[in-house]
C-alpha cells in the first residue's frame, strides 16, 4: 500500500505539469492565430471600449432588455476595458467558461482553479452575444421582469442571483454606470412593449431550461416570483412578491401586479394564455396593472 501510495505521489506532479505544458502550447497556438488575425491590435481606454462596443451593447438590451449600462459596466470590469489577455486573445470579455456543450476552442487561465478553461470566440460581438445567452437561465429569469432602464436594481439582483461572489460588485457596476453616465444608452419602454419581451424571453428561458447544468436545476416556472430592492428600501434586498387573489365566491381572480405578463400568470395558474385572454376578452397583447383577471374555466 505504501509503494502505491509512493508511485502515485510521483505520478500526479508529472501528470499535471504534462497538462500544465499542453494547455501552454494550446494558447500560444490561440494568440498567435489571434495576432496573425489581428496585427494591430488595439490597446483600449475605457471610453474607446465604451464607443467601440455601446452598439452591441444596446441591440441586445433591445433583444432582451438586459440594460446596455449594465452590460457595457460588466464588459469593463471583466475585462479591464477589453485589455485582459482573455479579450485580446479569445474574445472573452465576460469570463464565460466551457462547458460539456461548447463546441468551440478554448484558452485556460487560472481563476477559480488552475488552468480553468474558458470560451473562445471568433470575435467580441459574439462574446456580447453569448453574454445574454449566458443570463437567459432560471437562476437569473427574475431580472428579466425589471425595465430595461432599471439598471440599479439589475446591479443587485446578478449579486443575488450569484452572478459574482464579490459583495461589493452591485457597487461596483453602478459607479461605473455613473462615473461613465452609460444610463444614456438605456432605453425606456412602454407596458406593452415589455409584456410583450417579457412573454419571448420567458418562453426562450423555459425551453432551454432542460439543457441547463446541474447547479441550476429545472423549475416548474422559470420566472421567480421575487421584486429585488436596493439597499435603500426598508424592506431588504429582497422580499417576495405577495400574489393578489381573491378566491372570494365562485370564481377566482387576480390582479396584475408590476413585471406580470401573459405567460408566468399561464404557469403559475396552470392555465393556457388562450383561456385567459378568452376568459376575459383580451386584446391581442394584454394585460395592465391593477386589472382584475379571472383565471379558472
Amino acid at each position: 500500500m505504501k509503494s502505491r501510495i509512493g508511485l502515485l505521489a510521483l505520478i500526479l506532479p508529472l501528470f499535471f505539469a504534462c497538462k500544465t505544458k499542453q494547455y501552454s502550447r494550446n494558447n500560444k497556438q490561440i494568440e498567435k492565430a489571434a495576432n496573425k488575425a489581428n496585427p494591430n491590435m488595439p490597446s483600449y481606454t475605457t471610453l474607446n471600449y465604451i464607443e467601440s462596443f455601446k452598439a452591441v451593447a444596446i441591440e441586445e438590451m433591445n433583444a432582451f432588455g438586459i440594460p446596455a449600462s449594465i452590460t457595457l459596466a460588466q464588459g469593463i470590469i471583466e475585462s479591464g476595458s477589453g485589455n485582459s489577455s482573455l479579450a485580446k486573445y479569445a474574445n472573452n470579455h465576460f469570463g464565460i467558461k466551457c462547458t460539456s456543450e461548447w463546441k468551440g476552442k478554448a484558452y485556460y487561465k487560472d481563476d477559480d482553479k488552475s488552468d480553468d478553461c474558458f470560451r473562445v470566440y471568433k470575435d467580441a460581438r459574439e462574446s456580447y452575444k453569448d453574454h445574454s445567452q449566458f443570463l437567459k437561465r432560471k437562476r437569473y429569469s427574475f431580472l428579466f421582469e425589471l425595465d430595461k432602464n432599471d439598471y440599479k436594481n439589475w446591479a443587485y439582483g446578478l449579486k443575488q442571483a450569484g452572478y459574482a461572489t464579490n459583495p461589493k460588485y452591485p457597487t461596483m457596476l453602478i459607479n461605473i454606470i455613473e462615473k461613465y453616465q452609460l444610463n444614456q444608452y438605456d432605453q425606456s419602454e412602454t407596458e406593452r412593449e415589455k409584456l410583450k419581451r417579457e412573454d419571448k424571453v420567458f418562453s426562450e428561458i423555459n425551453a432551454g431550461i432542460s439543457q441547463e447544468k446541474k447547479k441550476f436545476t429545472p423549475v416548474a416556472t422559470p420566472a421567480s416570483k421575487q421584486v429585488i430592492k436596493t439597499p435603500t428600501d426598508t424592506t431588504g434586498t429582497i422580499s417576495a412578491r405577495a400574489d393578489s387573489v381573491d378566491n372570494s365566491g365562485l370564481g377566482r381572480t387576480y390582479t396584475v401586479q408590476k413585471g406580470d405578463t401573459l405567460y408566468n400568470l399561464s404557469k403559475r395558474f396552470n392555465i393556457s394564455i388562450e383561456d385567459i385572454k378568452t376568459l376575459n376578452s383580451l386584446a391581442e397583447e394584454g394585460i395592465k396593472i391593477g386589472q382584475k383577471l379571472i383565471l379558472v374555466k
